[in-house]
């Protein structure tokens, strides 16, 4: 029978100093066996080279509990095959790691097993491989035989960073990440470390999913993915494992085999408007090694020195040692409406907008083949007349390619349909000419300047809107830069009375965080310059768009009821 993985009461655990995963049904016996060998395994690079049993917390022997403890007897299937671990930086996840696995290794019974640990870089591989490679030269010899029990049972094998158990013939091998490394391979346990570095890694999902289906014929495997949380927004594969670990947790997915083990504040706490997560009284929440390789007034020496350095580096900091969660406004210059960009809002979609909007208006923003093209559309609902943001952004193969720190992103978003990945050079301007022209068609664009686009290159796109019968008087050049000023200032104060109302879009959420502003005598600027390497192209869009409706448009037709009852318009 599968084991149910939802914790409901995790936040109560973390604050009472236990493990947030749920009381399963182990095999106790062999639970306490594997953890009688892992407590008998000793620090390599501490004075005095103490157990795991007094160098370890109670933490890291739940999960081990978990790890060797599930197999159902029937079946021979762990049904504890996969767990997700999120832990703070310091609380020796790295050697926690190399510990078990040589435990697996002492705990394995099939013959030519293969192991692997997979780090995101060389030195985290090197620096696992030295800790497995330093407990077996720290085993004590036996006062009667003169003989140690792990260096005489293990060859470790410095050049290629292997462990090999010369009983069963099993291997542990350590690996640094690449695509190649798990060609071949159909390994028993695999332990990937920091998954957060791999986020924006164009291949870690599918080397992750070629590791899952080699595992899945085997019934006794075990994947640990081990990690910290990320110094910037979750992206990519880090972004999709921790999501769904997340949603077992709080039994959104029932009859699978994760087990969810997240030391993080709860989202009140993470998303407070006075950063409460700053109060050290919280931190041992989810600090589980806390008096053992971190203490709290430690920490607090590292805090203060990130804190006088700026809130970049203090936000930094909170990533790596309370795992809270980057999402939107975490730099110095960011835009001031991020702090209040609605969060959490029930999505909109371009046909519920048109659907409820009396007027709308349009912003395109794009520069070259390797950057986005960002369409923004602000609509202004027929009876709150509050406004309404939606946006879409297209990419060129070229931004793929030369922008791989956030393709991964891109990605994502374009699974979820709100960043179009191109196939051919002009794909971008025709989509969003077909989207401008049914706008048009339905009678919701003003008469005139419905339509704001950069000056800068829209040559092409302005022949693709004129082609679709959008005439000049409809299309409006906005001035960039300082000149945008009076948009992104009121775009703020909307925001804040709650005038303004985001349609949910992850995209545009991100652009958001990525914005950064720059002073121009009383104005401000959001620039792309400033901005760094992120995208920000589909929230100019909106600044555009900002622009033309506060001018109070009236729209041109009679709307969308105007549309659909003419059939020779529909689109």
């Amino acid at each position: 029978m599968p084991f149910d993985f939802a914790c409901p009461d995790w936040e109560d655990r973390l604050k009472a100093g236990l493990p947030p995963i749920p009381d399963l049904p182990l095999d106790e016996a062999a639970a306490e066996k594997a953890v009688d060998v892992f407590n008998e395994l000793r620090l390599p690079d501490v004075l005095g080279q103490p157990r795991m049993e007094t160098a370890c917390g109670d933490w890291f022997r739940a999960l081990v509990r978990a790890a060797f403890g599930s197999r159902d007897p029937e079946t021979g299937e762990n049904r504890v095959g996969e767990i997700f671990c999120l832990v703070p930086k310091k609380n020796s996840k790295t050697t926690n790691s190399a510990a078990l696995g040589i435990t697996a290794l002492l705990m394995n019974q099939t013959p030519n097993a293969t192991m692997l640990i997979v780090g995101p870089t060389k030195d985290v591989a090197d620096t696992c491989f030295s800790q497995m490679a330093g407990m077996i030269e720290a085993d004590p010899e036996d006062p009667e035989t003169g003989r140690s029990y792990l260096q005489d049972r293990f060859n470790v094998r410095e050049g290629t960073q292997e462990i090999v158990d010369r009983w069963t013939g099993a291997t542990l091998a350590v690996k640094s990440f690449d695509r190649k490394v798990v060609t071949g391979k159909i390994p028993k346990l695999v332990i990937i470390d920091e998954l957060h570095v791999l986020g924006g890694n164009a291949y870690a999902a599918k080397v992750l999913a070629q590791l899952r289906g080699g595992m899945i014929t085997q019934p006794d495997t075990l994947l640990l993915v081990i990690t910290t949380q990320s110094d910037e927004p979750p992206k990519g594969v880090f972004r999709q494992e921790l999501k769904y670990a997340r949603e077992v947790r709080d039994g959104k997915h029932k009859g699978g085999r994760l087990l969810a083990m997240l030391y993080e504040f709860p989202e009140a706490i993470q998303k407070s408007k006075d950063k409460a997560w700053r109060d050290p009284r919280l931190w041992p929440m989810v600090l589980p090694n806390l008096g053992r390789s971190i203490t709290i007034d430690r920490l607090m020496n590292l805090y203060r020195m990130a804190e006088a350095k700026g809130i970049d580096e203090e936000l930094v900091w909170a990533t790596q040692h309370l795992n809270i969660q980057i999402g939107m406004g975490t730099h110095a210059e960011t835009w001031i409406g991020a702090s209040v960009w609605p969060q959490d809002v029930p999505l909109v979609t371009l046909e519920q907008l048109l659907e409820q909007s009396d007027c709308i208006t349009a912003g395109i923003d794009g520069g070259g083949l390797d950057d986005l093209l960002g369409l923004g559309l602000v609509g202004r609902h027929k009876e709150t007349r509050r406004w309404y943001g939606w946006a879409r952004a297209w990419a060129q193969p070229e931004v793929l390619k030369r922008r791989q720190d956030i393709a991964s992103q891109l990605e994502d978003f374009a699974k979820q349909g709100d960043v179009i990945l191109c196939d051919d050079a002009s794909q971008d301007l025709r989509e969003v000419a077909e989207i401008c022209s049914r706008i048009h068609k339905a009678g919701l664009f003003p008469e005139k300047y419905g339509i704001g686009l950069d000056p800068a290159g829209i040559t092409a796109l302005v022949d693709e809107l004129v082609a679709k019968e959008m005439q000049d008087d409809l299309l409006s050049s906005i001035s960039q830069g300082w000149r945008l000023s009076p948009a992104i200032q009121g775009l703020e104060r909307k925001l804040r009375d709650g005038s303004f109302v985001s349609c949910g879009q992850e995209m545009l959420t991100w652009c958001v965080g990525n914005a950064k502003t720059v002073d121009r005598g009383n104005a401000v600027a959001v620039e792309k310059a400033v901005s760094g390497r992120a995208k920000i192209d589909p929230l100019i869009g909106i600044f555009n768009a900002v622009f033309l409706m506060s001018r109070n448009p009236v729209a041109k037709g009679g709307g969308l009821d105007d549309f659909l009852s003419n059939p020779v318009l529909v689109i």
